[in-house]
């Protein structure tokens, strides 16, 4: 049984599709916490709508319900950055992208408390993507995890200038199959989007730690530009703008395009495996 803050589609394609940033709930946290509206800022909104389209793939998706501010399951548990010298979150994070506090004075979790949000939340997400590789790997001899992430346009601490609509994170090549990279690589020049492959986004912990081309396990990071979805105010934002709805139409060419990657990605996973 998963537990109730876990979403899981068990598919039977060779198609993880990971959704580890889009969770609202606190967890009770929000006597400790600054301001919920803060806690919640850096959510990758509307995401799980945007992939919806994922379970006509027969994709396994998996899902967490729990705010990255309580855990972040994208982040390496030992501590190590990511991003070496740059800004970057941890495993509980305890600023916003922006710098700014996410807790009351004195509130912020220590080890002990840090270790047991990993014990609860991460571990768990950790062993059910596990769990699903081992079973789609057992049907197919090859599985693609491809994980679904979004961010604010401009964010100054954390890079220089708007960043590409689609940012596409291969840890420098070492996640998934050349051929694989190249073929999502063809559908992002076709779709005349502004994009760039391991740019300041090469993949969080989940590409890097799961993407093994050699064991035919195959992980592609996309962090989508917000503003390539939905109506996004550039710039600072605050509660009275952000974050905004999802509409449909607006986000209906961006989505057109995800669906060709996953449908490429998919095509290309089943080819590459054995007959």
């Amino acid at each position: 049984m998963n537990p109730d803050w876990l979403e899981l589609r068990r598919g039977t394609a060779p198609l993880i599709v990971s959704i580890p940033h889009t969770g609202l709930d606190l967890r009770g946290l929000e006597p400790r916490l600054a301001s919920d509206w803060l806690a919640r800022k850096d959510a990758d909104w509307h995401i799980e709508r945007l992939y919806d389209f994922a379970s006509s793939l027969d994709a396994t998706i998996l899902r967490t319900h729990v705010s990255r501010t309580v855990i972040d399951v994208n982040r390496d548990p030992s501590g190590i950055s990511l991003y070496p010298g740059q800004t970057t979150t941890s495993l509980c994070p305890t600023t916003s992208f922006d710098g700014e506090p996410l807790y009351k004075d004195g509130e912020a979790p220590d080890e002990k408390e840090i270790a047991e949000r990993r014990r609860l939340y991460f571990d768990p997400y950790h062993q059910a993507l596990g769990e699903a590789i081992g079973r789609l790997k057992a049907l197919h001899g090859v599985v693609t995890i491809y994980d679904c992430h979004s961010i604010r346009s401009a964010i100054p601490r954390l890079f220089d200038r708007e960043l590409p609509m689609f940012n596409l994170g291969t840890n420098s090549g070492a996640s998934a199959n050349a051929a694989l990279i190249d073929r999502v690589r063809e559908i992002l020049v076709k779709s005349s989007q502004s994009y760039v492959v391991d740019g300041r986004f090469k993949g969080g912990f989940i590409t890097r730690s799961l993407g093994r081309p050699v064991e035919e396990v195959h992980a592609l990071q996309m962090e989508l530009a917000c503003r390539a979805y939905i109506d996004e105010p550039i710039g600072p934002v605050d509660q009275t703008n952000w974050p905004v709805g999802y509409d449909p139409g607006y986000a209906a060419p961006v989505r057109k395009t995800l669906e060709d990657i996953l449908t490429a990605a998919l095509e290309w996973t089943r080819h590459s495996g054995r007959p």
